[in-house]
């Protein structure tokens, strides 16, 4: 079970897939615009109503753009998912009450928690970020850093109470519902975390390394890598790459933009300068780029395009973070809100990045330089390079898979 954005899907597809293959009657449950990811998984689907990219699209969405700060978006979209929540509620509990074993998202927790306890089923928490309090930086969600070590505790339980309340107008409801007693407070707390149980992190250990003030009941497995069908880039994109020197990749995922004509002409500009080529991703940002050296895709498998490019460009989201490190090819990190400042900040840390160019101060000559780097200073593709055969070699689906087993068994 899980909620958001493709980011937030994707990796699923392939940890489903992993349990498919193992004997196991899988099902993703989250919106329907997702479906076609696990085309061809064995992988079962059950839609949530909400359309995240409408939600974004909306007048409240492009409210997000209205708040520079990282506490100030946080608090924006927690309003928002706050009045969504209710309308997957129905849809979670029948999904769940045709299941045997419950696994959920961050972004879906403390809702799932409930369902479980309210239907005596077993659960596992997935994370995709590094979501339990740490002394050892901020949370991902503010963009990460640090606030001196209680700061970054503190905050990292702040951030937790705040997800708590996006639920707990809902939570009641489905207590009662359950034949649950009615909680002293809603959701499950940091704390209360610490006490269900396993919660499996889908992220390498070498890109951040398990915190030590970390309880043992948190564990960090390896990346889960999305279901590609596909096996063979596009004809036009395979001709396009065939026809000249290593592209640098450009991408903004899910993340929308307020003014995508004037992006786009930045980014080429940037190109450009640099001496170039471009794929552009179209995205939900709807980037677009015209010209011989440039060439505009829909969604394609970043397995497949990444090794063949001299950098990606991106907003690191966590799976785009994640793909990028696994081609073994330098970013150029465009952060543009919540955790993707603190993916970057691993990116530059690793020596795979130079420095970051946040979205809000992106030019043409900010981006120039920063490709400059990426793409002249051999260190970045050494280091991506040897990053990345590392983070190949890892098997983090495994660890998933053993973890569910045991919960079958008890």
């Amino acid at each position: 079970m899980t909620a958001g954005s493709r980011g937030d899907v994707a990796p699923f597809t392939g940890l489903g897939h992993a349990l498919a293959r193992a004997g196991h009657e899988v099902t993703l449950v989250t919106h329907g615009r997702f479906a076609p990811l696990v085309a061809g998984s064995g992988v079962g689907f059950h839609a949530l109503p909400v359309d995240p990219r409408a939600e974004l699209e909306s007048e409240r969405g492009r409210g997000l753009h209205r708040s520079t700060t990282g506490p100030g978006k946080l608090l924006r979209v927690a309003r928002m998912a706050r009045s969504l929540v209710g309308r997957m509620t129905d849809d979670l509990l029948a999904a769940a009450q045709a299941s045997d074993v419950l696994l959920l998202s961050a972004s879906v927790a403390p809702l799932g928690h409930t369902i479980a306890a309210g239907l005596s089923l077993p659960s596992l928490d997935l994370c995709l970020q590094p979501v339990a309090p740490t002394r050892e930086f901020a949370p991902p969600l503010l963009g990460g850093g640090s606030w001196g070590a209680v700061g970054n505790r503190l905050a990292g339980h702040g951030v937790g109470l705040a997800v708590e309340q996006i639920f707990a107008p809902v939570l009641p409801s489905v207590r009662a519902r359950l034949g649950l007693p009615a909680a002293r407070r809603p959701g499950v707390g940091p704390r209360g975390r610490d006490r269900l149980g396993p919660v499996l992190h889908g992220f390498s250990p070498l890109v951040v390394p398990r915190p030590r003030d970390w309880g043992p009941g948190l564990d960090v497995t390896g990346y889960w890598w999305p279901y590609d069908r596909e096996t063979r880039l596009p004809p036009a994109l395979r001709e396009f790459l065939d026809a000249g020197p290593p592209p640098v990749f450009v991408g903004l995922g899910s993340a929308t933009v307020p003014d995508p004509r004037r992006l786009s002409a930045e980014i080429v500009r940037a190109l450009r300068r640099a001496g170039l080529r471009g794929v552009i991703q179209r995205g939900w940002a709807g980037l677009a780029a015209d010209g011989d050296d440039m060439l505009t895709v829909d969604d394609v498998p970043h397995a497949l395009l990444f090794p063949e490019t001299a950098a990606v460009v991106h907003h690191c989201g966590a799976g785009t973070t994640a793909a990028g490190v696994r081609a073994g090819v330098p970013a150029v990190p465009v952060p543009v809100q919540f955790d993707e400042t603190f993916w970057a900040g691993r990116l530059v840390a690793l020596g795979v990045a130079p420095n970051p160019v946040p979205l809000r101060r992106l030019t043409a000559q900010t981006l120039t330089a920063a490709l400059l780097r990426a793409t002249r200073d051999p260190g970045f593709r050494e280091r991506a390079e040897e990053l990345g055969t590392r983070v190949r070699a890892e098997d983090g689906t495994a660890r998933v898979v053993e973890a569910v087993e045991r919960l079958g068994e008890t």
